[in-house]
């Protein structure tokens, strides 16, 4: 793309401040930031008129999981079919890998964070080695895709380079980079980051797909075979990535996805809950359920609504193929954005300044037809790292590790 191209779009889109510092470039930022803009969709920025209309819910009505009871009873069945997928090839393993360590007090990658106490830990390690649990045991080494974003590419590939790979096979590791959505003002203005940068953000969890696609990971997935993603997130450090008990039950049970869960430690936990919404699968957050979800009970009398995901779920390729260029909602989320002031100097501001756009992987969910939420024992499975102290933080983590007789 141009200079004149680049200016022709941003005219198109109102955007035209983008270019405001554009002569105090040297030519290498000239470039970059023409590159950008030719990179940017801005069409998103449109979903800012329709803000309150997209946060809007269909009907909720409770969705029953696999308990663990029912999975032990069906945990040999369940293993032989996870283990025949593995050996033959079709089932790999996404790491979400986007998000940086801010609100650990670190500039760097998340998955860097170090929790050791008397030894290094670093959390890529710890799922890393989560997921050589399975190689090691039925002797396979499934592809594993991890999605940075751009502004932790470099640095997550060169940490993971430099340790080795913590033992994972370097041929079997292909990493790629998430989509971006800018970040705009109030009257959709896009901020920029500095005079030659504008702001972006990683366009959501639910993005994955789109992004594998566009640099051809689709087609390796339909070349090798491989029908089933086990898509996870970057803080959770007990979970167990390619499970044959949780890939087999998913296979029998003939959904499109499986959704691990765990039962809910109080009904007000900041969880979100597998659920129905419409009649199709859905996930209700936290701050979205009612009281009087959080009172109903099942034919049992436990709560209906009891069982929170923990991002960590099994995607049906063949299933997902008919929905991805459909594409999934888009939440316009307001936040706090790094940003130039009028006198070209940035500001981190102290309140929400604007919004960022993403689509969430719960809207995914939604636009498939089946889902099993297969429950974990939480104290196993389940110990995320979004704060340093506090709950689910990298203190209560540690006790979790600790507890499973892991040495930190």
């Amino acid at each position: 793309m141009t200079f004149e191209q680049a200016k022709e779009k941003l005219q198109k889109y109102g955007q035209e401040h983008v270019f405001r510092y554009y002569d105090e470039l040297s030519d290498t930022e000239k470039n970059e930031l023409i590159a950008q803009v030719e990179d940017t969709d801005f069409t998103v920025l449109d979903y800012l008129e329709h803000k309150d209309a997209i946060s809007e819910r269909g009907e909720f009505s409770p969705l029953k999981a696999m308990e663990l009871a029912e999975i032990e009873d069906g945990r040999g069945e369940f293993y032989k079919e996870g283990v025949k997928a593995l050996k033959e090839g079709k089932a790999a393993a996404l790491l979400l890998a986007g998000g940086m360590g801010t609100r650990l007090g670190s500039d760097a990658p998340k998955g860097t964070y170090d929790i050791g106490l008397t030894k290094h830990v670093y959390i890529f390690e710890r799922l890393i080695e989560n997921l050589l649990d399975v190689t090691e045991a039925i002797g396979v080494w499934p592809r594993l895709f991890i999605m940075t974003s751009e502004k932790n590419h470099d640095a997550t590939v060169a940490f993971l380079k430099e340790h080795d790979y913590f033992g994972y096979k370097e041929d079997r590791i292909t990493f790629f980079k998430q989509d971006m959505a800018p970040a705009c003002d109030d009257n959709g203005k896009v901020y920029l980051e500095g005079k030659g940068r504008i702001a972006t953000s990683p366009n959501g969890n639910a993005g994955w797909y789109q992004s594998m696609k566009k640099v051809g990971i689709d087609k390796i997935l339909a070349d090798e075979g491989i029908e089933w993603i086990n898509l996870f997130a970057v803080d959770n450090v007990l979970q167990r990535i390619l499970d044959p008990v949780f890939l087999g039950a998913t296979i029998q049970s003939k959904t499109a996805v499986g959704a691990k869960v765990v039962k809910k430690a109080a009904p007000d936990e900041k969880v979100g809950v597998i659920c129905l919404e419409d009649g199709r699968p859905s996930i209700v957050e936290y701050y979205e359920l009612s009281q009087e979800m959080m009172d109903a009970k099942d034919d049992s009398g436990n709560p209906a609504y009891n069982f929170g995901v923990i991002l960590n779920y099994l995607f049906y390729i063949p299933e997902l193929n008919k929905v991805a260029d459909k594409g999934t909602m888009m939440h316009v989320v307001r936040k706090k954005i790094p940003c130039l002031n009028e006198s070209g100097e940035l500001i981190k501001p102290e309140t929400e300044n604007g919004y960022k756009f993403e689509q969430l992987v719960l809207d995914l969910i939604h636009e498939l037809p089946s889902c099993l939420p297969f429950e974990v024992v939480r104290e196993k499975e389940f110990a995320p790292i979004k704060n340093k102290t506090g709950i689910d933080s990298v203190e209560s983590a540690r006790m979790l590790c600790k507890l499973n007789g892991i040495e930190l």
